[in-house]
């Protein structure tokens, strides 16, 4: 794709505001060199190698602004594959504003945001989807959600797209071609080995959208809810797992009347954890604004850990508060048995022996809050290595993908139909050009706009 703004130089501040020891200053474009020895007298950066470090004094006129260092950057070999210079100015905000007003002058213009990984997605540094992971590495706070970024952007999940789109592409070719010579009825294209490839490519892409559930959590954070009776210890817990005292703890049943959240870190995956109030008929319109926020508190979960008190609760009280918390089966629930340190555990699992999955703690002194975590960890992963394969982690790649799908279905069943090749072409038309718009090589200005403007400016 051409660059339609190539003949502009586009400049921004690529470090936070605020004072700092350095701040840099990035510029992309043709003029991006000019306008640099405009105000760094003395110094031929023109003639200088790529990739190569400088010391230039910046002036304004006969006004000396900053000492500074100037990394180089020619086309091709940059991230924009334009001219980039990067200007390493002190950090305080009045120099910066100064240097950055200076360069305007000269002929630059500030960048939109997002704008340089635009320009790198548009000169083909990287296609789309490995532009998107440049935003989520940025962003990214855990371990899980650097690893997704980081294999997205290395183009992990484009050489799965491109694989499948090669192979579809070849037979979609041989369809149009039998288009051309429609009235001597020929087959060029086998029918058998493309609905085979249409197995092969829905059986790749239904594993890729059943990883979304996965990706997304480890992205964007596992919310998980603490709930359960007043005085069960749901504070308490909270605050065991966090290490510090976040919660107000009290013996007196219903003394958390509004939500409480904070993030576990648990083997690199971030899990927002939110104390709730105790689930009963409330003794007042504060508590019972507090319990409505609980309900639609779990209802958003991502998992809910189910709280009770082992030793004054029965195994049927028990079953009939998780009947009620299991409404939504997608939302797993891990009932744990706390206060397990006021009598023999032995005793407890017997008294519990009919719910699956328990977990028994005792928030007051910590027992079991490892084994607790491993459990929370596993029922959200699964098992899954999430340091290996492909995870899909964006919403915009998962509709594209659903999309595909339906009309590889809907091209397969055209086939065991023997419906004309000209709608079976049809559904492979627009399976690839849903592809296409993973990868960039299908888009509108519409698209690129909406995700390149969600980018800091400078990046």
């Amino acid at each position: 794709m051409k660059n339609p703004i190539a003949d502009d130089t586009i400049v921004a501040l690529s470090t936070p505001s605020g004072v700092g020891a350095i701040g840099v200053i990035r510029l992309s474009g043709v003029n991006a060199i000019s306008i640099c020895e405009k105000i760094l007298p003395g110094l031929n950066l023109s003639k200088e190698e790529s990739h190569t470090m400088h010391f230039g004094v910046i002036r304004d006129g006969g006004e000396v602004l900053d000492e500074a260092v100037i990394g180089l950057f020619k086309t091709p070999h940059s991230f924009t594959k334009e001219d980039v210079v990067e200007i390493s100015c002190h950090g305080s905000p009045y120099i910066l504003q100064k240097v950055l007003r200076l360069i305007l002058s000269k002929g630059a213009r500030l960048a939109k945001p997002g704008e340089f990984t635009m320009r790198a997605f548009i000169n083909g540094r990287f296609d789309l989807s490995q532009a998107e992971a440049v935003s989520d590495l940025i962003s990214s706070e855990t371990q899980a959600a650097h690893h997704l970024a980081i294999n997205q952007m290395r183009g992990g999940f484009s050489g799965e797209l491109k694989t499948l789109r090669e192979e579809l592409v070849h037979f979609a070719s041989l369809i149009e071609l039998e288009l051309d010579f429609s009235e001597e009825d020929v087959e060029f294209a086998n029918r058998p080995q493309l609905i085979s490839l249409i197995e092969k490519m829905q059986k790749k892409i239904k594993s890729l959208c059943d990883s979304f559930r996965l990706g997304n959590v480890l992205k964007n954070g596992v919310s998980a809810v603490i709930a359960g009776r007043p005085n069960a210890g749901k504070s308490t817990l909270l605050n065991v797992l966090l290490n510090e005292e976040r919660a107000i703890v009290s013996e007196i049943p219903g003394t958390t009347r509004d939500t409480i959240e904070e993030t576990l870190i648990i083997n690199g995956v971030a899990f927002r954890l939110t104390d709730t109030a105790g689930i009963r008929k409330a003794v007042d319109i504060i508590e019972k604004k507090g319990v409505e926020r609980t309900l639609r508190k779990i209802e958003q979960a991502s998992v809910v850990l189910y709280l009770f008190d082992a030793e004054d609760m029965t195994a049927e009280e028990v079953a009939e508060d998780l009947l009620s918390l299991k409404k939504n089966e997608e939302i797993p629930v891990i009932p744990i048995a706390n206060k397990v340190d006021l009598g023999e555990e032995a005793s407890y699992l017997k008294k519990f022996k009919n719910i699956s999955g328990l977990s028994t703690i005792s928030a007051k002194n910590g027992r079991g809050i490892d084994s607790l975590k491993n459990n929370l960890f596993e029922r959200i992963i699964k098992g899954r290595n999430i340091q290996e394969g492909v995870i899909l982690s964006n919403t915009r790649h998962f509709e594209a993908l659903d999309a595909t799908l339906n009309n590889l279905q809907t091209a397969r069943n055209g086939i065991e139909n023997k419906l004309s090749g000209e709608l079976v072409a049809s559904d492979i038309r627009s399976a690839l050009n849903h592809l296409g718009e993973i990868t960039g090589e299908v888009t509108t200005d519409d698209l690129l706009g909406n995700i390149f403007g969600k980018f800091c400016i400078g990046k």
